[in-house]
């Protein structure tokens, strides 16, 4: 690696004051676990590390009136053994024991596996099915950017070069019932070929309300409004399930990779959206 230097501010206004958006070579850094990589790999050569390490606020996890609010910097392991994630939203709890390995997530943020912009990150759609949101800070002041929204194409978010993520809001979820699944080749690398999160408002009968998100296969995390609205106009049975994950293998825009051809991945959205669906009808709401 070519060398840097490192700052670690106290503040996130200090941390942001020490970017810059017009010189790409400036980065912050919390668990490092994607950046160290690139920077190992050559592929990125910093000139300066802006660390967050050291300002405590960015590292709590609390609710407040029915929302769930999770510092940037908060590490993915606290989150997996956190009651208060557990009990707000388990598929988050559910996700996180089978993201890549615990070593891993004693370091990588939850800040960071969303503005790295990675497609195959697990939690990206997880969040946007649950409807959550980021708190974002700026020069320019502070912002709110739906999860959903986040993603601008592969490895692309829409963050600015000053700005950071300081939090994630998940809302309260009510009677939700939600799902993540995916399919991987358990490879050393574990990157999934494809990625399913749903959540529904179900009476167990019909479905008053559906998110469907892929990703993975996609370039970045998708929603599907075409599968989400024939999931709501039918009765919940298999035959439904089959075809909601019809739609959404021909509405899904897919790209083939190293994980499996676009054809392939199709076939998995076909299966796994029914299964995520089925699954999701299994599991509680929000636990108590």
């Amino acid at each position: 690696m070519t060398p840097f230097e490192l700052a670690e501010p106290k503040t996130l206004k200090e941390a942001v004051g020490l970017l810059d958006a017009d010189d790409p070579t400036i980065r912050p850094i919390a668990g490092g676990t994607a950046l160290m990589l690139m920077m190992k790999a050559g592929v990125f050569r910093p000139t300066k590390l802006v660390s967050l390490r050291a300002i405590k606020d960015m590292s709590s996890i609390a609710t407040a009136n029915g929302e769930l609010r999770i510092g940037a910097t908060t590490p993915l392991a606290v989150l997996e053994y956190s009651d208060v994630v557990r009990k707000h939203a388990p598929v988050i709890t559910r996700t996180l024991r089978t993201l890549s390995n615990i070593r891993v997530r004693n370091v990588a943020t939850v800040g960071g596996a969303l503005a790295h912009g990675d497609p195959h990150m697990d939690l990206p759609p997880v969040l946007i099915a649950l409807g959550a949101h980021v708190v974002v800070q700026g020069k320019s002041g502070e912002r709110t950017i739906p999860v959903a929204d986040l993603f601008a194409g592969y490895f692309e978010t829409v963050l600015a070069k000053d700005e950071l993520i300081s939090s994630v809001v998940v809302p309260a979820q009510g009677g939700r019932r939600a799902a993540y699944l995916k399919c991987t080749t358990r490879a050393v690398h574990d990157w999934p070929a494809l990625g399913v999160a749903v959540s529904i408002d179900s009476d167990g009968t019909a479905v008053r309300e559906a998110r469907v998100v892929v990703s993975a296969a996609t370039e970045k995390p998708t929603r599907l409004p075409g599968a989400e609205k024939i999931l709501r106009a039918g009765r919940v049975n298999d035959a439904l399930f089959r075809q909601v994950g019809e739609a959404a293998a021909e509405e899904a825009e897919l790209i083939g990779d190293g994980q499996g051809s676009a054809a392939y991945k199709k076939q998995l959205v076909r299966v796994y959206v029914a299964r995520a669906l089925r699954a999701a009808l299994e599991q509680g709401g929000a636990e108590h």
